[in-house]
């Protein structure tokens, strides 16, 4: 299989640009992710920044209108969040956006959601935050709610948190069964569970054996609910930051977040496609770049140079 990239913004802090001008910088880094080869741009679902990332007073856009206008502007790439919570929209609503979405970008919607988490911006917003578990009950009755909107003509559904009477959700998404869903996260009892029964990709982070481990349990899931595992587009957070020398590996790692300086090895080229070789082996089908290495133009069109080399050596083993 090719193995499948996606660029993650996770920010839009740019330094020297006016606020009246931050979404030109937006513009030119997902063209770049198209021009080097990447199959999907996401931008962050949230309101404030959080936390592994920068500070709350950061800027911050809101997530649906950005991807609306980068279908205007970009030609093949996938466009989605990674990842909507659960608790921001209506899921009528979402399936509603996500489905225009399709249609402005001409069948490139991908709707990223999961149960949500970042309980600052859910107070500061009025959102309601309730306990993990009704949170991914929420989940499973939203993710309900989009397949029926996506694939039936007045679905009706009524659950103990949502519910559609006779929905209309016209014009129909330009994809077949509507835009792919993507899962993020990696609980093991619930959230592989709804991926097993609802996903087209999925997405999660952690070191090799941790991230290897959950293939096996979305794997389990995927047999109690009769569905083949390959049928689901399996990826990673980019586990792999880019440096051109050994001797750039430490300066580089110590301008990252504490937060994820664990979880990721600087790596020069060639490092890395031995470093990502081993998970497309493992059974993952692509990464999410969303790190130091791809803050610029240039950046981007370093990984560019990845993707082409991974892609050359065709399937893994």
């Amino acid at each position: 299989m090719r193995p499948f990239f996606g660029y993650h913004m996770p920010n839009y802090t740019f330094q020297g640009r006016p606020d009246a001008d931050l979404f030109d910088r937006v513009i030119e880094l997902a063209k770049a992710a198209e021009n080097a080869g990447f199959d999907m741009v996401t931008v962050m679902d949230h309101f404030y920044q959080i936390a592994a990332v920068g500070s709350e007073d950061e800027p911050m856009l809101e997530a649906y209108t950005a991807l609306g206008a980068l279908a205007m502007k970009t030609e093949r790439v996938l466009l989605g969040t990674m990842v909507t919570g659960v608790t921001y929209r209506n899921p009528a609503m979402l399936a509603k956006i996500a489905t225009t979405l399709d249609v402005i970008s001409k069948g490139r919607a991908v709707l990223g959601i999961g149960a949500a988490w970042n309980e600052s911006e859910h107070a500061g917003y009025g959102f309601d935050f309730p306990p993990i578990g009704e949170r991914e009950d929420r989940l499973e009755e939203a993710l309900t709610i989009a397949r029926a909107m996506f694939d039936e003509d007045r679905p009706t559904f009524h659950g103990a948190h949502y519910r559609i009477e006779a929905a209309r959700n016209i014009p129909r998404p330009v994809q077949a069964g509507g835009p792919r869903i993507l899962i993020g996260g990696g609980g093991e009892k619930r959230t592989l569970k709804l991926a097993a029964r609802f996903a087209d990709i999925t997405n999660w982070f952690g070191g090799f054996e941790e991230a290897t481990h959950k293939l096996g349990v979305l794997d389990r899931h995927c047999e109690t609910v009769g569905r083949d595992p390959k049928s689901i587009l399996r990826t990673i957070g980019a586990p792999v930051v880019l440096v051109d020398s050994e001797r750039d590996k430490a300066p580089l790692l110590d301008t990252l977040p504490v937060a994820t300086r664990g979880s990721l090895a600087a790596a020069t080229i060639p490092e890395a496609v031995d470093i990502l070789g081993r998970y497309l082996d493992a059974g993952f089908d692509g990464f999410i770049f969303r790190n130091a290495t791809t803050r610029t133009p240039e950046g981007v069109a370093r990984v560019g140079e990845l993707i082409k080399l991974l892609r050359s050596k065709g399937a893994p083993a």
